[in-house]
């Protein structure tokens, strides 16, 4: 079995949660192509997105409660079996209704891994540790964004869109044979009471009374609500505005996940020594600055993708820099109820996601303007949540049920 601070539990635990990215990331140079194949336009095309945030927060409610009382470990495979079957559903969908339907399944089942990686965390580690452990998880995760879209490229040109989702069932297959053979249970005391979906509204409105895991939940929600909106829209953006090839798209999509990357490990390197706030601060700077100069250079009108991939990569540095650490700062004061904060921390980030990304889908046209729009806005908010909320967060200490 895997120990904890080893190399192999946090890679373990880093694919568990890059299964949802790997299954957006790597279909999105196929959305125009999906389209016409299904003879959907760019709206319902980019409902197949959205389905699929709104499934990983509908499946999010779930598996956090759940795994309190009955295990990490059985919810994960249950999860990854729903994930496996779903993706099957996809590769064989005859029209644009059914994939969507079958997204959202999808979906349900790659909810358990996120949520559940992040339990195990808090299982595991206390305050900065749990930060740089999310955070290094982060980093191996952000290889899996950095990387989809340059093979989902050559995918779709070699093999066509079905193949993305026979990709991601293979990696649910092996995910669940690692787990199943080398994966412990972290649920040291188990939660005896019932499990009613009154029950589990109620353990989420208790969380909402501490008003520091309320700060730390709106700076993470609003950091993926801009990187959702990207997600969402880029592929419309770089290929139908700027003209783009689909092998080029994902070269574009790959250079802005860049900055992800660095700003989870420059991360590993501030919370250390600055502790969790700091860090943020850094990080929502990045996230405003970003969108703001997006928002500029499309105003401006160059023309040249440039103006949207590389503000990105300011702006997806401060994703790196916020998410990880707003998660560990959420989670902390709920050392006995990780898995239900994990769980309403991804409900209400997916939820926020999938409404934003609609939105963009349903706003963009011939401009890329709704793009930078959505993704400034959620800078500039998350920003003014941190400025506002320190006494909330210095209050923040963990509590007991």
């Amino acid at each position: 079995m895997l120990r904890p601070d080893t190399f192999a539990l946090t890679a373990l635990l880093a694919l568990m949660t890059a299964l949802g990215p790997l299954s957006t990331d790597m279909y999105l140079p196929s959305l125009p192509a999906i389209g016409l194949s299904l003879g959907a336009d760019m709206a319902q095309v980019q409902l197949t997105l959205s389905a699929f945030l709104l499934g990983f927060a509908v499946g999010q409610v779930f598996y956090g409660p759940f795994s309190d009382k009955y295990g990490r470990k059985p919810l994960l495979l249950g999860g990854l079996c729903l994930f496996i079957i779903a993706s099957l559903l996809c590769m064989i969908a005859p029209s644009i209704d059914l994939l969507i339907a079958a997204r959202f399944l999808q979906a349900v089942g790659a909810a358990g891994p996120i949520v559940l990686a992040r339990a195990v965390v808090r299982d595991l580690y206390e305050g900065p540790k749990a930060a740089r452990e999310l955070a290094l998880m982060g980093t191996i995760m952000g290889l899996v964004p950095a990387a989809a879209p340059i093979m989902g490229g050559y995918v779709q040109r070699f093999l066509g869109w079905p193949a993305h989702f026979a990709i991601a069932a293979a990696c649910g297959i092996f995910g669940g044979i690692v787990i199943t053979r080398k994966l412990p249970e972290t649920v040291k005391v188990r939660n005896r009471a019932p499990i009613s979906a009154l029950g589990i509204l109620r353990g989420f409105a208790a969380l909402t009374a501490n008003r520091g895991f309320v700060a730390y939940l709106a700076m993470m929600a609003l950091a993926y609500g801009g990187l959702f909106a990207y997600i969402s829209g880029s592929s419309f953006v770089l290929q139908g505005i700027y003209r783009l090839s689909e092998v080029a798209f994902g070269l574009a999509f790959a250079i802005g996940v860049i900055g992800y990357i660095g700003g989870t490990l420059t991360a590993q390197r501030l919370v250390p020594r600055v502790g969790i706030d700091r860090t943020i601060a850094v990080g929502v700077a990045c996230l405003a600055a970003g969108g703001l100069a997006m928002l500029a250079f499309v105003l401006l009108g160059s023309g040249h993708p440039a103006e949207v991939v590389v503000p990105m990569m300011l702006y997806l540095f401060g994703v790196g820099l916020v998410m990880p650490q707003a998660m560990a700062g959420a989670l902390m004061p709920f050392p006995d109820r990780a898995g239900s904060a994990s769980s309403f921390c991804g409900f209400v980030q997916m939820l926020g996601g999938a409404l934003i990304g609609a939105a963009v889908g349903h706003f963009l046209g011939a401009s890329a303007l709704p793009l930078p729009v959505a993704i400034a806005a959620t800078g500039i908010c998350a920003l003014l949540v941190f400025l506002f909320s320190g006494p909330a967060r210095r209050a923040s200490v963990p509590v007991r049920s």
